[in-house]
């Protein structure tokens, strides 16, 4: 992000996010890819050098912070190369916030704690078979039986679901639309809930995702966060930092795979000269460049909007669209860029080819963005 809206603690996380990357991941991931899996320690040592808590509580174990030191996280990890493994060791941005909203002080010290210190992996369970975006779509009910509810139904495609230890889950307590929606955290042992295979996907290797069932799976009383039928505010008051978060990502890509690209250019020789010795290749790098300077710069200028409190709900949705298109066009040049070699799987950039695809999808797919620009608009 741009640094014109950082102060000197910005710069100190920079650097030793970045550090803490170079380190731990950087050096694992492309073995980590190829395992389509990265040792469960990691949590433990990230939640232990604060990069989980950022932007957290203090009360909770976190270390106080705006989007920005968020969003510095979010790219110093995806400089590690595995965009997978930084969404899986992220996951708890989007499983957090509900029972952050929603919950009372007892449930935030029992889920929110363990996570930021790495003790616990948590995964939110929105998505099911038949109902993606359009959650007045799903199917998994819940009933109360006394003391517990019984959740019967299926999420798909659900980030870190294979080793969490708990999901945030949106499940149906009645058939009003959205208003018939509440939020359970399931515990992982629960009777009645089965985690399928891994499911095996284009990119995001390093990234473990599920298919979670529940056929007469008992959750106590007490896990339910917030009232009955006010699970879709507490879903949906984090969309904002969500896409915000994805458009930070695939900024993050887009540079990341200019910088390889720029490197291979620099010693790749072709007829007597290296790459960069020719026009149309140096030309090619600048639109790649200035199409991730405007990417970066407007995602900046709408999380700054935000950090101020203001209504960002169109722009995250623009910035969204805008940087998973420019990771789209800059990893594709960056791929034949590097020739042959780009199509190796040894090379960063064909990983980062794969793993962008999921921006303009996963948080609402580019589509839906659409729609929701033109009727906030008008």
């Amino acid at each position: 992000m741009l640094a014109m809206f950082w102060d000197d603690s910005h710069h100190a996380l920079q650097r030793s996010a970045q550090a803490w990357v170079d380190q731990h991941i950087r050096p694992h991931a492309t073995e980590w890819e190829e395992a389509a899996t990265f040792p469960r320690e990691l949590y433990a040592q990230a939640g232990a050098a604060g990069l989980l808590g950022v932007g957290y509580p203090e009360a909770l174990g976190g270390v106080e912070g705006d989007v920005f030191h968020q969003l510095i996280v979010v790219e110093a990890l995806l400089r590690g190369g595995s965009v997978g493994l930084a969404m899986s060791l992220g996951s708890h941005a989007i499983a957090l916030p509900p029972i952050l909203a929603l919950g009372d002080a007892d449930q935030q010290r029992r889920f929110v704690t363990p996570v930021l210190r790495g003790e616990a992996i948590a995964a939110l369970g929105v998505t099911e078979p038949g109902a993606g975006s359009d959650v007045s779509g799903l199917r998994t009910r819940a009933r109360r039986v006394g003391d517990r509810y019984i959740l019967d139904g299926q999420k798909t495609f659900i980030t870190s679901g294979c080793r969490a230890d708990f999901v945030t889950v949106l499940a149906r307590t009645s058939d009003d639309k959205h208003g018939g929606l509440s939020i359970f955290v399931v515990e992982k042992g629960a009777p009645g809930f089965r985690v399928g295979q891994p499911l095996k996907k284009m990119g995001w290797w390093a990234s473990d995702t599920a298919e979670l069932f529940f056929e007469g799976c008992e959750v106590p009383v007490e896990n339910r966060i917030g009232d009955e039928g006010i699970g879709f505010l507490g879903v949906m008051i984090n969309f904002t930092s969500e896409r915000l978060l994805l458009a930070a990502s695939g900024v993050a890509v887009s540079r990341l795979a200019l910088e390889e690209t720029e490197r291979h250019i620099a010693g790749r020789e072709a007829f007597g000269r290296t790459l960069d010795g020719f026009q149309v290749v140096r030309h090619r790098i600048a639109e790649m460049a200035t199409e991730e300077a405007a990417a970066r710069a407007f995602v900046a200028t709408v999380a700054e909007r935000h950090r101020r409190g203001e209504d960002v709900t169109v722009e995250a949705a623009m910035a969204k669209n805008m940087a998973a298109a420019t990771a789209a066009r800059v990893t594709d040049a960056a791929v034949q860029l590097h020739g042959g070699m780009g199509y190796m799987r040894e090379c960063l950039v064909e990983r980062l080819f794969r793993d962008q695809r999921l921006f303009s999808i996963g948080g609402g797919p580019t589509e839906i963005m659409r729609e929701l620009i033109w009727r906030r608009r008008g």
